[in-house]
C-alpha cells in the first residue's frame, strides 16, 4: 500500500510539472504573440525656414520696338516737307530787290536742296517752285518777276543733274506775302522761290 501512494504521489507531481510545463509554453506563446512590431519612427521634420515661394507667373517679355509691332503710318505731304524744312534738306532761295538772278547764297541753299533731291529719299519727289516778290511794283510786273525767280531756281537744280519735269513752277508776286510789315527785312523775306512738294 505505502507503495502505491509513493506511485501516486509521484505520478502527481509528474502531473503537476507538465501543468506547469503546458502554462509555461502557453504563456510564452501568448506573449509572444501578443508583442506588437517594433514601430518604425517617421522621418524627421524638416524644421529649417521656408523660403518665400517664387513667382511663377511669366512676366511678359519686353514689347518690341514701336516700328516693329505696327506699320510706321506714312506722312503727309505736309508733313514730310515740314520734316525736310525742319532737317534743313530743303529750303527758299531769296533774291535781291528787282532782281532773279541768283547770289552766293542762293546757290549754296539750292546745291543743298540738289543734293537731297538726288538722294535715295528724295529722288521721286515731285516739287512747285513759288515765285514771290515784295508789295512795291505793279501786279503784272511782280507775276512776271516771281515767274523768273522760279524758272532761275530750276535752271541751277537742272544744272546739278536734277531732272526739270519733277518740277513745275508757278508765280505768285505780291499775293501770298510770307510778311506784312512794310520794312526792309520783311521784303526780305518775301523775295523768294519756295520749294512745295507735290507728291511722290
Amino acid at each position: 500500500m505505502p507503495l502505491d501512494i509513493e506511485e501516486a504521489a509521484l505520478k502527481m507531481r509528474m502531473d503537476r510539472n507538465w501543468i506547469v510545463l503546458v502554462l509555461a509554453v502557453l504563456l510564452i506563446a501568448s506573449v509572444g504573440c501578443s508583442k506588437k512590431p517594433p514601430e518604425v519612427e517617421p522621418p524627421p521634420v524638416d524644421t529649417s525656414p521656408t523660403p518665400p515661394p517664387q513667382d511663377v507667373v511669366d512676366k511678359p517679355a519686353p514689347a518690341p520696338a514701336a516700328d516693329q509691332t505696327a506699320e510706321k503710318r506714312p506722312e503727309s505731304i505736309e508733313e514730310l516737307e515740314e520734316r525736310l524744312r525742319t532737317q534743313g534738306l530743303i529750303g527758299d532761295v531769296f533774291f535781291e530787290f528787282d532782281k532773279y538772278d541768283l547770289g552766293e547764297e542762293a546757290r549754296q541753299r539750292l546745291a543743298k536742296n540738289a543734293e537731297f533731291m538726288l538722294s535715295e529719299e528724295g529722288n521721286n519727289l515731285t516739287f512747285k517752285i513759288e515765285g514771290h516778290c515784295d508789295e512795291r511794283g505793279t501786279n503784272e510786273y511782280n507775276l512776271a518777276l516771281g515767274e523768273n525767280r522760279s524758272a532761275a531756281a530750276l535752271d541751277y537744280l537742272a544744272s546739278l543733274g536734277v531732272t526739270r519735269n519733277r518740277f513745275q513752277i508757278l508765280s505768285y508776286g505780291e499775293e501770298k506775302p510770307f510778311c506784312t510789315e512794310s520794312t526792309e527785312a520783311c521784303w526780305q523775306k518775301n523775295r523768294r522761290a519756295r520749294f512745295v512738294i507735290t507728291g511722290n
